[in-house]
């Protein structure tokens, strides 16, 4: 289980930002990772603030495509998703039950590589 909690704080000019609070009283800086489709996302950055860590993401040009786009927030210590960001585009219908799919697909892989890590370490 992550000692890490994320809350999004605001989403602008393409960059996603959120504030990471730690709770387990550790002033060592989160480690923390963004995928889409199973690819890391390049440019994040973690700063220390007043209250925690402030998170920005910048959205990466490929996941603005027709269809649904899911980026996974991953805290890498205890590989548990924190947050996702999804982008519905093209012909979305309305109450679209795609992202949630593309979300369980997403966490599925993230799970499917823990358990394959699991295993590899345990033998």
């Amino acid at each position: 289980m992550s000692d890490l909690t994320l809350t999004k704080t605001r989403f602008l000019d393409g960059v996603w930002e959120g504030l990471v609070l730690q709770t387990g009283g550790s002033d060592l800086m989160p480690s923390i990772a963004v995928t889409h489709q199973d690819r890391s996302v390049e440019g994040i950055e973690l700063t220390a603030s007043d209250v925690g860590w402030v998170l920005r993401i910048p959205i990466p040009s490929q996941a603005i495509a027709d269809g649904v786009q899911t980026l996974l927030i991953v805290d890498t210590a205890s590989d548990q998703c924190l947050d996702s960001i999804i982008f519905v585009a093209g012909d979305p219908l309305a109450e679209d039950i795609r992202a949630e799919i593309d979300l369980l697909r997403a966490e599925l892989d993230m799970l499917k590589r823990a358990f394959r890590r699991h295993c590899l370490e345990t033998t």
